[in-house]
């Protein structure tokens, strides 16, 4: 059997310190920092338009997600999930106090304390999943 030397704390460190500090951080400068301290350099983020590799096309792609809803703010729901070298993490993106405009789920691997692969699954139920999906507006 393999064991994990990856510690919970960390991975449930780098599930918040992701959605927070990558994904809601609107100054760019700051957000390109923290993905050189929480991603590996080969990291792959799958979303919903394809596989982005590594820290510049991850940057980008945070970038310009947070261009488009810059008031929406991230809230985790719950407490991170940790198995092995792996975690999970359910959200919600909406303006500050109101109801979520759009929800998921975040799924890491880590390896030596970074990022090396994130996972988001939008939620069916909501605009922003029809939107990357394809599907019409209802």
């Amino acid at each position: 059997m393999i064991q994990s030397n990856e510690s919970a704390e960390r991975i449930r460190e780098l599930l918040d310190r992701n959605l927070q500090e990558v994904f809601g951080e609107g100054d760019n400068d700051r957000r390109r920092a923290t993905i050189g301290e929480l991603w590996a350099w080969d990291g792959v983020l799958y979303a919903p338009p394809g596989a982005i590799i590594g820290h510049d096309a991850i940057d980008k792609f945070a970038g310009d997600l947070r261009a488009t809803h810059p008031h929406y703010v991230y809230t985790a729901y719950g407490n991170p999930q940790v198995l092995h070298n792996a975690g999970r993490l359910s959200w919600g993106s909406g303006p500050r106090g109101e109801p979520p405009k759009y929800t998921g789920w975040d799924v890491i691997t880590v390896r030596d304390g970074k990022i090396t692969a994130l996972y988001v699954f939008l939620d069916e139920t909501s605009e922003e999943f029809r939107q990357a999906s394809g599907e019409p507006a209802r």
